[in-house]
């Protein structure tokens, strides 16, 4: 069940809402290597515990927590990519996928032990709201896990910081550290399988000048990308 209208707080995807498809080429060509997954397991493993995927999408990285987790929920702001989560977690009788925000997450108080956001809500200043739903949702010993741009490195870093100049990585770094979390700096890969895949991903992510100059100078289907890895321990 969808409640009528948007839900308060959400603020679209200009990525995701509008070109689901291809955000699906996007997801399967970042981090191929899984390199963030790596460093998220090595900070806290989530074999046989329960796991929050805070703004999931079509759902994604689900079937991978759930490969390992005692149960796993999504949980999604716009109701056709809960409609597209349901439908790829069907068989996957540990995961449930729920419409709800990161400011008014809805599960009961201390219920689940590791709770992860990918490019989702979690941007620094501004998502407060969504840090005290932490703080109430996330067991004691518990881990969250905030996965973002690091736009002082790497190639797509140059294009991003380009592409949405107001955006302060210093500022953002300053806000996380002030409020406890633990950064590990990560370089990561995006790999496409064609051109035209990479070139469809960078027109979503960029606006169209700046996507155009990404484009012109850069060759190949490979972009390197630098990402932080946020953790705080409850």
């Amino acid at each position: 069940m969808f409640s009528g209208g948007r839900l308060p707080g959400v603020v679209p995807s200009p990525n995701l809402w509008q070109h689901p498809g291809i955000y699906e080429v996007e997801n399967r060509a970042a981090d191929p290597d899984d390199v963030i997954g790596a460093a998220m397991r090595s900070v806290s493993d989530w074999s046989g515990r329960d796991v929050l995927d805070v703004g999931c999408g079509s759902g994604y990285h689900l079937p991978r927590f759930a490969r390992l987790a005692r149960s796993v929920v999504g949980v999604e702001p716009h109701p056709p990519l809960v409609t597209m989560a349901r439908r790829r977690t069907k068989g996957l009788k540990s995961v449930r996928v729920l419409h709800g925000t990161a400011q008014a997450v809805p599960l009961p108080p201390a219920s689940v032990d590791v709770a992860h956001a990918r490019w989702a809500y979690f941007f620094g200043p501004g998502c407060e709201p969504g840090l005290h739903e932490l703080e109430r949702v996330v067991r004691r010993g518990g881990t969250a896990f905030v996965i973002d741009n690091d736009a002082r490195r790497s190639t797509f870093g140059r294009w991003f910081r380009a592409a949405y100049p107001t955006v302060d990585p210093d500022a953002v770094e300053r806000f996380w550290s002030s409020h406890g979390w633990s950064r590990l700096p990560l370089d990561i890969e995006w790999r496409f399988a064609s051109r035209g895949d990479l070139e469809a991903v960078v027109r979503i992510e960029l606006d169209p000048d700046s996507a155009d100059r990404a484009l012109a100078e850069h060759q190949g289907t490979t972009v390197d990308y630098a990402v932080n890895l946020w953790w705080r321990r409850y």
